[in-house]
């Protein structure tokens, strides 16, 4: 089963400094029926404003990570923790038995554009933990490859769950196919470009696909696309 979530179906959420468009119920958008997919919790797409942030709040029992689409964002946390994130990095930070952080955009001109996910541990009271790190442009063209995952890949972010971030750049005219194990989900977001699910689905920036009982896919680019796969339990 395919289910397409088109990008204007999202929960819009305007705040002045910043917009939101929320995947799945969160904060003021509460679905009953679009709470999670397996242990994914939250997507949130957010363009902050300059200068502006969220300050300092809690969090606890959650695997959060951020992937930087444009601008920076200023990470800081309880745990001593200061990075700033981005274009093209992604973080990973592990709440566990609860830590504190803030994400601001120190730039004082550009907006700050960022995915951030919520997934539940497959561990409950985890030590908290931070890390981020940014992948070179080539190793995303016309693979997939994996940035985060509880498996151990040439350099990937570690998460406490078993699934697995892909991300990749098809070029035009390129296609590449996924299998996925049974019983397994798929998450797919388009986060630039177009792109063609199964040689029907026409995808555009901020569509998703939450798929489940299929054992292979075919992803094709015809004018060049990027794109986020996770594959869940």
């Amino acid at each position: 089963m395919i289910r397409i979530i088109r990008s204007d179906e999202r929960y819009l959420a305007e705040h002045g400094w910043l917009t939101s468009r929320f995947s799945f119920s969160f904060a003021e958008y509460y679905d009953p029926k679009n709470i999670r997919f397996g242990p994914m919790r939250v997507l949130n797409d957010d363009i902050i404003q300059p200068d502006s942030g969220f300050g300092m709040h809690p969090h606890s029992e959650m695997e959060i990570v951020t992937y930087m689409i444009s601008g920076e964002l200023l990470h800081q946390d309880s745990a001593g923790n200061r990075e700033v994130l981005r274009a093209g990095e992604l973080q990973r930070m592990s709440a566990g038995t609860g830590i504190y952080h803030s994400e601001t955009n120190p730039s004082a001109e550009q907006p700050a554009h960022l995915l951030q996910m919520w997934f539940l541990p497959d561990t409950p009271r985890l030590t908290p933990s931070y890390e981020q790190k940014g992948f070179p442009r080539e190793a995303k063209i016309n693979k997939l490859l994996p940035v985060v995952s509880n498996r151990n890949y040439d350099g990937n972010l570690h998460i406490h769950q078993d699934m697995t971030i892909y991300l990749s750049i098809l070029e035009a005219g390129r296609q590449i196919a996924y299998q996925t194990e049974a019983g397994r989900r798929t998450h797919l977001f388009v986060i630039d470009g177009q792109l063609t699910l199964n040689g029907k689905e026409k995808m555009d920036p901020g569509d998703a696909a939450r798929i489940e009982g299929e054992t292979e896919l075919a992803l094709a680019a015809d004018s060049g696309a990027e794109f986020m796969l996770i594959d869940l339990p």
